[in-house]
């Protein structure tokens, strides 16, 4: 199987320095071969800031990445910038660009088993050139998929939830529902449970969106005007869909047995119950991909760049994610 890719994210904040711990960790963390998309200085920098003995290795092949793997951090390429935690840049959103660039067309050739992509600044990113509401979109463009299709899961240990709208403000997001919406997205998180995660028939929880789902109308019709035709129709195709779950009972210990990922209605509704129970090892999933894509679930932290107080616990999970995934489809 071919190594992973991991796009350095910006570099003045936390990415480098994640990936120069996760390397280090890659015995304990059980983690298969990856290989940086440039900046080799930096992260031999971004190493020693936090006291890590972290060899870096220049490669000119990804086919290389499994033998240099054991012994040093391997890098592709010679695209490199200086290593100023704390201090974006466009220098720095350039080569955070073009680290991507090459990851993703190292994954859709098939050089690369998956992409672990870095934390960006998107604004940062805007300026020099950047058109893409995020590096969601920016990979599901260099696969041939259209940005709806490409589906963000959060999962972490103890769960994993799908947002259908993400970043509008909420008074939009009644709008943005509909029950086509609902299904293509539980389609495709339904098949890349299967395919990629390993889970026969998916269960997939459906949140409502108003409080107590709706209260039979008293709080808003959407459950009953959208979501529960979506629900009916997901399951006449065999798809194991329940709900519209009142969403703050969804999220407790014993709800959580009953199925395998919560589908829910807005961006909060799915992001505040993942990072309250698995912060430090969040991974950011795209869905309905030719290709593995994960990232960990946290910002660029320019605050605590370089400081060493940054976990490396999600980047280390989005990395064994990637693996894990690539292996099932390599095995499948």
């Amino acid at each position: 199987m071919a190594p992973l890719a991991v796009s350095l994210g910006d570099p003045a904040g936390i990415g480098p320095e994640l990936i120069a711990a996760s390397w280090a960790a890659r015995d304990e963390a059980g983690l298969q071969p990856f290989f940086a998309c440039g900046g080799a200085g930096l992260l031999a920098a971004a190493g020693a800031s936090r006291e890590l003995s972290v060899p870096v290795e220049r490669i000119a092949d990804p086919a290389e990445a499994a033998a240099v793997f054991p012994r040093a951090l391997p890098v592709l390429g010679e695209v490199d910038g200086p290593w100023n935690p704390g201090q974006p840049d466009s220098g720095g959103a350039r080569l955070a660009l073009a680290s991507l660039k090459q990851a993703a067309e190292l994954a859709v050739a098939g050089s690369a088993s998956g992409i672990v992509t870095g934390p960006i600044a998107k604004a940062l990113l805007a300026e020099v050139g950047f058109r893409h509401p995020g590096q969601t979109e920016f990979v599901a463009e260099a696969c041939g998929v259209a940005a709806e299709d490409a589906v963000m899961m959060l999962a972490g240990p103890q769960l994993r939830t799908i947002p259908l709208s993400v970043h509008v403000p909420l008074s939009q997001v009644p709008a943005l529902l509909s029950t086509d919406l609902i299904c293509r997205r539980a389609r495709i998180a339904a098949e890349a449970l299967q395919r990629d995660f390993g889970i026969a028939r998916p269960r997939i929880a459906i949140a409502g969106l108003n409080p107590h789902a709706g209260e039979s109308g008293r709080m808003g019709d959407e459950e009953q005007s959208i979501i529960s035709p979506a629900i009916e129709t997901l399951m006449a195709e065999g798809i194991a869909a329940t709900g519209p779950h009142p969403a703050d009972a969804l999220f407790a210990p014993h709800a959580r047995d009953d199925y395998d990922v919560a589908l829910c209605m807005y961006h909060d509704q799915a992001l505040i119950p993942i990072k309250a129970l698995d912060f430090d090892a969040g991974v950011n999933v795209t869905l309905g991909l030719p290709i593995i894509r994960t990232s960990p679930d946290h910002g660029t932290a320019f605050a605590i760049a370089g400081t060493g107080k940054a976990h490396p616990g999600a980047t280390i999970a989005a990395i064994r994610m990637a693996g894990e995934c690539a292996a099932r489809r390599a095995n499948g």
